[in-house]
């Protein structure tokens, strides 16, 4: 089959791990014997064509204020005008649809569409190929795509310019999508619940990482806690910080491994305690090295997380993981078998968790145990196949 992935950020240029997800699985179909093209957004504002592990990479530059690897960094009002742009963009619409002419896939595989707006979803239908949308976060029914007011907290009561937004959104959307898919039951049934894909066919897969081959061992004389993601309050990293602080023991340390906004106030929250450790960003291999050196990690979310690549990452590295209870994050981690949940934004919670386990090596070699058998299941192979079979029964359908 020739099958088209759309996805607004590509290796080498990341930000998340729906991207890294994506280029695995375009590499993983190309070896399966699959042509493979991706349609991704441009760093700078020059547009290429490349060939990278037998992917063909088509970076195009749509017409807005700035290009989406610089949103981080504008100020609130550009950021509104560039969302407004990004909405239905005309411009994304047309470079879109002349590449599906020219390449003339048997399917089209949506992934995150910030930066091409709405309109990519108009470009496959127009061309009639059948289309596949994963959604990876909420930013269907929320233009943050995280469901958190201004103040960080959850958004039970959206303001009258969300529903504005979520509602056009719907409308953009409807009769567009072939298949919806999502990494966790929690993000089909909150798009469900706002009245999006009502009449689609849904699937959760969860997502596919490379397995370790064996369980790893762990050294236990000094307790190794990780949290590797963004430096932001929503990530919940202050909540971890302000629980390990209370912790008496000496012989435990706090490893954290990214970047973000919030990074100084966290490292001034941290400065007076030599037991924690800021990394700072690491490469991919590094990181994956941090983990399999870890005796825990840490994601205290207080955000509806979809399903997190840490947890993955962490879990086949024989890693336990303690997490937020929110979100798609429950379907991953089992209490007392491959990590324990707490409440989003309760230290004491979490401190308590963490204190047991640290004083308590054995109970932490059942959790990795429990860590690296519950990791089989989320196989690449396994990744690959649910989504070769939704590529052929689409495609089968339009013979």
């Amino acid at each position: 089959m020739k099958i088209c992935i759309v996805s607004n950020l590509y290796p080498p240029h990341i930000i998340g791990g729906a991207e890294i997800t994506v280029a695995k699985l375009a590499e993983a179909l190309t070896q399966k014997g699959h042509e493979v093209l991706v349609i991704t957004t441009s760093p700078q504002k020059e547009e290429s064509t490349e060939v990278l592990n037998g992917v063909k990479v088509y970076r195009i530059n749509p017409w807005n204020l700035y290009t989406l690897y610089d949103h981080q960094d504008k100020p609130a009002v550009n950021k509104a005008l560039w969302h407004a742009m990004d909405i239905w963009n005309p411009n994304s619409h047309k470079k879109v649809k002349d590449i599906l002419m020219r390449e003339t896939p048997d399917v089209v595989h949506v992934n995150n569409y910030k930066g091409f707006s709405m309109s990519v979803f108009s470009s496959v239908k127009d061309c009639g190929i059948p289309l596949v949308f994963t959604a990876h976060d909420c930013s269907l029914i929320c233009p943050r795509a995280n469901l958190l007011h201004g103040n960080g907290e959850i958004c039970e009561d959206p303001q009258m310019i969300c529903n504005v937004y979520s509602n056009l959104q719907r409308r953009l959307i409807k009769g567009k999508v072939d298949w919806l898919t999502a990494p966790s039951q929690f993000i089909i049934d909150k798009l469900r619940s706002c009245q999006f894909f009502l009449d689609t066919k849904t699937s959760k897969i969860p997502l596919g990482i490379e397995l370790a081959p064996e369980r790893l061992a762990k050294n236990y004389d000094t307790i190794d806690i990780s949290y590797m993601g963004g430096l932001n309050k929503i990530k919940g990293v202050q909540v971890l910080i302000k629980a390990f602080r209370k912790i008496e023991n000496t012989k435990v340390r706090l490893h954290i491994y990214g970047k973000g906004v919030d990074e100084e106030e966290f490292k001034k929250m941290a400065e007076d305690d030599p037991r924690i450790i800021f990394h700072g960003y690491l490469e991919r291999d590094l990181l994956l090295d941090s983990y399999q050196e870890s005796n825990l990690t840490v994601l205290p979310s207080i955000c509806y997380d979809n399903s997190p690549m840490m947890i993955y990452e962490s879990l086949t590295s024989s890693t336990p993981v303690l997490a937020s209870r929110i979100g798609g994050i429950p379907e991953l981690i089992e209490d007392n078998h491959n990590g324990y949940l707490f409440k989003p934004g309760n230290e004491e919670e979490l401190q308590e968790i963490l204190e047991e386990l640290i004083k308590n090596p054995e109970s932490l070699k059942q959790l990795e145990k429990g860590a690296f058998e519950s990791a089989s299941k989320y196989s690449m192979e396994n990744y690959l196949q649910a989504f070769e079979e939704i590529y052929q029964t689409l495609n089968k359908n339009t013979l």
